[in-house]
This record gives structure tokens, C-alpha cells and sequence, in this order.
């Protein structure tokens, strides 16, 4: 039996959710197929950090993008929980990449000097601060003696991963969103009929669309050149590592520890080009272990009661991929690496792009083309 929808998202993570959840927003009818719990779902498996430190190098408007989304965030979040009663524990509260020595401080400091040159639209407000900044804005923590500093971004925070993902699924209960976990799609073809569309197939069920969003990381890859899109979509292992709760410790949230509102200690994570592999390793967790002791001595003394391994969703320049299929309107394709830090932005302009069926200027830098353009000299 075929059955229908106004729009097909196939991916129920966090990119998928947020997407789904701002058209059913707009009054979409939209059937949401996912893989299930044998996805590679990153969404379960990723630091919670909502960061614009260090976006757009190279790609401003990425990190326009991205400043979109941070100053969308608290909305979101509020918007969320008066609809769920579910606390995402998203909180602004500034980010960190601390620098131990000279070397890294310097590199730091000439990074943050190039994005500044070149941002576009938005100021990039991301900036260094010395020990003694450190110490004035973590009053209560010690730093090891090779922290020289670090880089600050002011619109930077964090948010819990899990949480997030239950909200965006509960808010799609409420607003009538069709889910359907377990739910492979086998493959995506444009409709025999006059009037276009597409029908997308699962082992049990067929349904008929004119819209269809591959919003499923790397579950996307089978189904993408049938409808015209040629991208590359990279596999890159990162090992978290989780401690015992202790108090709260006034930290700020940074690329390589934060504390959740758990009281738990998140320490990572690695870069890692290991395939589809998602084990974990001895000598990852003990070089992470290593750097977090350098920077705050203390944890030498927390312990580690879990760690884990997931697979980020990359692009060859790590910015997103969205795009209209050229040959097949109506179908769409968003892929990224920070789907958390982007949720607000996919549920709101995203979504009000895909709505309309036309992806406007703010989103047109995102296209696929940009790689054949920089391959021929454009």
C-alpha cells in the first residue's frame, strides 16, 4: 500500500528532527523514516557544545550561519521545553580552546587574527584571553602551569545531546509528525506520474511525496545519485570519555572538557580517520586523559566511568552541504558535522527554505558546486 505525505525527511537525528519538526511547524504534513537504533546516529554520541569558535575559516558564510543559529538558540531551547516540559539544559554561558604554551597560543592567536579578516557580515568576536583572564573567570579553578591562555568565544555554550534529540521527538508527537524508527529506506525514485514527486520505498511500505529531505548522515549515500546529487561525505571517528559526578566546578565549556548539568566531566574528543570503525582505543583515551590533566590538574583525581565512540558526518571542507536537486526539484539534501549547534537555524531557516522550495541567498553558499568551482580555479 502507498501511502502519502506533504514531506519525506529520511533521518530522525538531530539534523532529520529539527528539519521535520520547523515544517510541521509551518503545517507540513511530514512522515519522518528512520533507520533506528542501528543508525550511526552522532546525535548520541557528541560533546553537546552549541560553537561558533572556530567556524568560517575559509567558508565566512558558514560562520554567519553559525552565528545564526547561537543567537536563534535560546529561543529554541524555551520553545522546547513550554512544549515538551523537556530541559535541553542549553546554557550561554561563553567557550573556551585553552592553549598550552607558546606555540599553541600563538597559533591561536594568528587563526583568530585570519577569521577576522575574513568575516563578512558579523564581526568575529572570538578572542584571546591570558592566564590571568582564566583565572579571574574561573575563580575557583587551578590551572596547570602550561595553560597560557586560551580563546574565548562570547556565543558559544552547551546543551545536552540526549535531551535535545527527546525534545525535537516528543515535539514531533505533539504536532501529528508520522516517525517511523526502524524504518530503512531502500531507495528514493522520481515519480512515473505527469505531476512529479517521488516515491520512497522501505522493505515494508511505500510512500508518495513531493518533497523529499536526505537529512540521514552517512544513510544517505545509497540514495543520493539517483536523484542527481554527487557529494562526498567523509566518515571521521571521535572518542568521548565520561567521569563520576562531582560538584560543580564553575568550569566554562571547552573543546576538550566540559561539565554537564548532570555534574558528570566530558573529556575529548579525537580526530580520528579510522573508516567506519566506532571502537574505542586505550591510547586515544589516555592522550585525552593526558591533556585534560595538563589543563586542569585536578581531574587526576575523577574517574572515568564510561567512554564511548561515534562518527562525524563530514564534508572535504567541514562547512554543511544543502541543496535543491537540479534535475529533480523538490528534493533536498542537508548534511553536516554540527547538527547541534545548528538545530535552531534547520528548524527555522532551513525549514522555511524547504518549506517554500527555494533555497535562498543565505543558503546558496552550501551547495555541492563550491568544491568544483575551487577545483577549476573559480
Amino acid at each position: 500500500m502507498t501511502q502519502t505525505a506533504d514531506t519525506v525527511v529520511i533521518g530522525g537525528g538531530v539534523v532529520g528532527s529539527a528539519i521535520a519538526y520547523g515544517l510541521a511547524k509551518r503545517g507540513a504534513r511530514v512522515t519522518i523514516l528512520d533507520e533506528g537504533d542501528d543508525a550511526i546516529r552522532a546525535s548520541r554520541v557528541n560533546f553537546g557544545l552549541v560553537w561558533l569558535h572556530g567556524k568560517g575559516d575559509g567558508m565566512p558564510a558558514y560562520g554567519f550561519w553559525t552565528r545564526r543559529s547561537t543567537e536563534l538558540w535560546p529561543r529554541f531551547a524555551d520553545e522546547l521545553k513550554a512544549e515538551t516540559g523537556i530541559d535541553t539544559h542549553y546554557v550561554k554561558s561563553g567557550g573556551l580552546s585553552y592553549c598550552l604554551g607558546e606555540t599553541e597560543y600563538a597559533r591561536e592567536t594568528e587563526t583568530l587574527q585570519r577569521m577576522r579578516e575574513q568575516a563578512e557580515r558579523d564581526p568575529y568576536e572570538t578572542r584571546m584571553v591570558d592566564r590571568g583572564d582564566l583565572m579571574r573567570m574561573m575563580p575557583g579553578v587551578t590551572f596547570g602551569a602550561e595553560v597560557l591562555g586560551a580563546s574565548y568565544g562570547p556565543h558559544d555554550g552547551h546543551v545536552s545531546p540526549l535531551n535535545l534529540l527527546h525534545a525535537l521527538h516528543t515535539a514531533l508527537m505533539r504536532l501529528g509528525v508520522d516517525y517511523r524508527p526502524g524504518s530503512s529506506v531502500l531507495e528514493v525514485t522520481p515519480a512515473a506520474t505527469a505531476g512529479g514527486g517521488f516515491e520512497v520505498r522501505t522493505a515494508n511500505e511505500t510512500f508518495s511525496t513531493p518533497k523529499v529531505v536526505l537529512a540521514a548522515g552517512h544513510g544517505i549515500m545509497p540514495l543520493m545519485r539517483p536523484l542527481g546529487f554527487e557529494v562526498e561525505i567523509l566518515a571521521e571517528r571521535g572518542q568521548i570519555m565520561v567521569t563520576e559526578r562531582m560538584a560543580p566546578m564553575g568550569l566554562l565549556p571547552a573543546n576538550g572538557v566540559r561539565q554537564t548539568a548532570e555534574g558528570t566531566l566530558l573529556i575529548g574528543t579525537t580526530n580520528e580517520d579510522a573508516g567506519y570503525d566506532v571502537s574505542t582505543t586505550p591510547q586515544a583515551g589516555a592522550s585525552m586523559v593526558r591533556r585534560a590533566i595538563r589543563v586542569i590538574p585536578a581531574l587526576a583525581h575523577v574517574r572515568v566511568v564510561r567512554t564511548w565512540a561515534g562518527l562525524r558526518t563530514l564534508t572535504k571542507d567541514e562547512s554543511p552541504i544543502y541543496e535543491e536537486s537540479a534535475r529533480y526539484p523538490g528534493a533536498f539534501l542537508a548534511t553536516c558535522h554540527s547538527g547541534v549547534t545548528l538545530a535552531a537555524v534547520h528548524a527555522t531557516d532551513l525549514a522555511d527554505a524547504i518549506y517554500n522550495g527555494k533555497l535562498g541567498a543565505d543558503i546558496e553558499p552550501f551547495h555541492s558546486q563550491r568544491f568544483l568551482d575551487t577545483k577549476h580555479g573559480r
